[in-house]
């Protein structure tokens, strides 16, 4: 009432006004030990975190708006807080969600082959926690979102990942059919999952614009972002591996919970960290045997999500690092324990421990060019030298496998309802010649327009100038899934592509009456259609549509991955730890990357930079940090240690291409790696470094403080 009191403020809501006229989100998983929640827009009796929105007020201005925040009153009754894993599975803990019995909001196990004997006939057994702390995907440009009602139709402006999704989850929550609600994509800033989500402030904003009868905007601060939007990768994991006296692996065991905050985050479930993370930890290695059980956790924080790499980082540095641990305990070289792991080239399509069939890969091969273009062994011998002088330098190898390109089957068989799963584009050529692509998944940087223009202009024979695509309005383009899970290159494969196959053939067709020949006879390039040897006579594209009309030359097809397929790496890092101070600074950088056929390299290296970027920022210095009392303590970039550009070395890149059979033109995803394989390497590399120490690295991020508890011996 305050606040609505003051000059400018067009409306303002609580929780109870929202409460019995909108749908929380309450995202479905099917199958056993699955627990729902519901997440409301406003909270109207209970916060489960600090950052959960309460109420929501229109001001003419952001800064009137602020202002006008500070007016709103709260009566806050403390409860007691759940700060971590181990206060919510206590016995006796209080309940974050009645109907989610101890705190566990998600579980599930799986063994596969002879566990129990594979680890009794063992020569060593190594069991080690490893955990790793809280993220956020931090974008630069953070959430944002504008919303108009036109009677009872709403559209909304918004940097999502998965339009669709976004329209069905604001239908469902206004009770409405989802021709009701139109997304409309901007050009968006970065995403990295955290923009595939529906959160409660979008339908809260749309309800406030509802009630103010005029559109309403909110832009996201970066203090909102770090407190209330979806984090990532809290979690640890208690492996077991058991190998034979020479380093090969003969059986694994993973216990992996999950952190996950307070609710199922919409569309994901907190399905996604933890069975993600135990199924990807086999890696591109034959592992004859193996058993995990897999958590998610209720505690007072914001949600995890979808980050770069979900599940499949843990994942990656839980192994690489036990690989480092045995080899040291067996006197092996870490380049040579992988060696006898790795899955070879001619074992593909080969079934992983965990039940994924890997579709291609040649591992054994990008090992040994990762290792040569790094200069391993000039790595070692400067290492070892350095060491008599009292320096701390360090090498690390890290290899992995990712699942990418996923499609419908993969959803369901996960139990995930709320992710459809098929893509679709739009391809059409307009009367002034202009050929345009319209996608059903939008771009947030990762070079989209270029790639589908590349696909499409290679395809009809058109300079690449000419092709035109569009980010997503779901009133104008095809339904489907979105960008996440590194599947924007197979999707516009197998939809872009094939569309505009289909559309060839119409143009050459309406062209063969126009020149009075055989289709089979014609040649479509530069934009125009001529008779084969006969180049003066011919039709521009221009001039095919206005004779046939445009609407005759437009095609649409849908595309249903048949995934996933594997891709992955090798990374090798070279690191100095200062001895004094426990910096780390990364020295060499090096990825050999298979990702199938490469589209257009620059986008590709463009990727694979960034997300070693975000890799090296999550294995040194990001962590969001909470108090005993769940107050969140890293609440701004003062806090909360991106990496800037001076803290990343120059990286050396390699391609190897080995194209998947699942896929068109055999391409695989590739944009998560450098997340997945970056910390694992870099993890590697310091303790190396340290080993001297005795200091142990098995928690994420890697901070200097923990790096200087005790000297070095002399040249040791």
């Amino acid at each position: 009432a305050r606040a609505l009191g003051q000059p400018g403020v067009a409306a303002a809501l609580a929780g109870q006004d929202l409460a019995a006229s909108r749908t929380p989100f309450a995202p479905r998983l099917e199958g056993p030990g699955f627990w729902p929640t519901a997440w409301p827009p406003l909270a109207p009796q209970r916060v489960r975190f600090v950052g959960e929105a309460v109420a929501v007020l229109g001001e003419e201005s952001a800064a009137q708006a602020a202002d006008a925040c500070e007016l709103v009153e709260v009566d806050y009754e403390p409860l007691a807080p759940i700060a971590d894993v181990e206060a919510a599975l206590a016995p006796g803990a209080p309940l974050l969600h009645d109907g989610v019995p101890g705190n566990v909001l998600f579980r599930r196990d799986y063994s596969y082959g002879d566990v129990e004997g594979e680890f009794a006939r063992a020569h060593i057994v190594l069991r080690e926690t490893f955990s790793h702390g809280r993220c956020s995907a931090s974008p630069l440009e953070a959430r944002g979102i504008a919303a108009a009602w036109e009677r009872d139709r709403l559209t909304v402006w918004s940097g999502t990942q998965a339009p669709h999704i976004f329209r069905t989850a604001l239908a469902r929550a206004f009770r409405l059919p989802d021709d009701h609600v139109r997304v409309i994509v901007p050009d968006t800033g970065g995403g990295f999952g955290q923009k595939m989500h529906v959160l409660p402030e979008d339908v809260a904003v749309a309800a406030l614009a509802r009630v103010a009868g005029r559109p309403v905007k909110w832009i996201e601060t970066r203090r909102e972002n770090l407190a209330a939007a979806s984090q990532a990768r809290e979690g640890s994991v208690d492996i077991e591996a058991a190998a034979d006296r020479d380093g090969v692996l003969l059986a694994l065991r993973a216990r992996v919970i999950s952190d996950n905050g307070a609710y199922h985050i919409y569309p994901l479930t907190a399905a996604l960290e933890p069975p993600g993370t135990a199924a990807i930890i086999p890696g591109p290695y034959r592992t004859p045997a193996y058993a995990w059980e897999a958590l998610a956790v209720a505690t007072n924080k914001p949600p995890l999500g979808a980050y770069r790499g979900v599940g499949m980082t843990m994942g990656a540095f839980v192994m690489e690092r036990t690989l480092d641990l045995l080899a040291e305990r067996l006197g092996l070289n870490p380049a040579d324990i992988r060696r006898r792991n790795l899955i070879p080239r001619d074992a593909y399509p080969f079934t992983s421990a965990a039940g994924f069939v890997y579709d291609s890969g040649d591992y054994p091969k990008a090992l040994e060019m990762a290792l040569e273009l790094a200069g391993y062994d000039a790595l070692k011998r400067e290492r070892d030298e350095a060491r008599t002088r009292g320096r701390l330098l360090g090498v690390g190898i890290s290899c992995y496998t990712e699942y990418t390109g996923m499609g419908s089957a993969t959803y369901r068989q996960r139990g995930m309802v709320e992710v459809p799963g098929p893509e679709a584009a739009r391809v059409s050529v307009e009367a002034d010649g202009t050929v345009r692509c319209r996608l059903s998944f939008s771009s947030q940087g990762q070079g989209h327009a270029t790639t589908a223009a590349q696909i499409v202009a290679d395809e009809l024979g058109v300079p690449l100038e000419q092709v035109v695509v569009s980010q997503p309005d779901t009133d104008e383009t095809p339904k489907g899934s979105g960008t996440f899970a590194s599947r924007g290159a197979i999707a516009l494969s197998g939809a872009a592509g094939a569309a505009a196959v289909t559309l060839k053939a119409r143009i050459l067709d309406a062209a063969g009456g126009l020149l009075e020949a055989s289709p089979a006879d014609l040649v479509l390039n530069g934009g125009r259609v001529s008779v084969r040897g006969m180049p003066d006579r011919g039709v521009s594209l221009a001039e095919v549509a206005r004779a046939v009309g445009a609407a005759s030359l437009e095609v649409t097809e849908r595309f249903d991955p048949p995934g996933p397929t594997f891709s992955g790496a090798v990374h090798v890092a070279s690191v100095e730890v200062d001895a004094e101070t426990g910096r780390v600074t990364v020295r060499r950088y090096v990825v050999v990357e298979d990702c199938g056929p490469v589209i257009n390299p620059m986008i590709v290296e463009g990727q694979i930079h960034g997300a070693v970027a975000q890799g090296i920022g999550e294995a040194l210095g990001e962590r969001l940090v909470y108090d005993e009392s769940g107050q969140l303590l890293t609440g701004s970039l003062m806090d909360y240690a991106l990496p800037a550009a001076a803290d990343l070395p120059s990286f050396t890149l390699g391609h190897l291409e080995t194209p998947s059979p699942l896929t068109p033109g055999g391409h695989k995803g590739m944009g998560e790696g450098g997340t997945i394989g970056g910390p694992a390497a870099i993890a590697n590399a310091v303790a190396d470094a340290v080993k001297a120490l005795g200091v142990r690295v098995t928690s994420l991020p890697i901070l200097p403080e923990a790096l200087v508890s005790r000297k070095p011996t002399p040249a040791s």
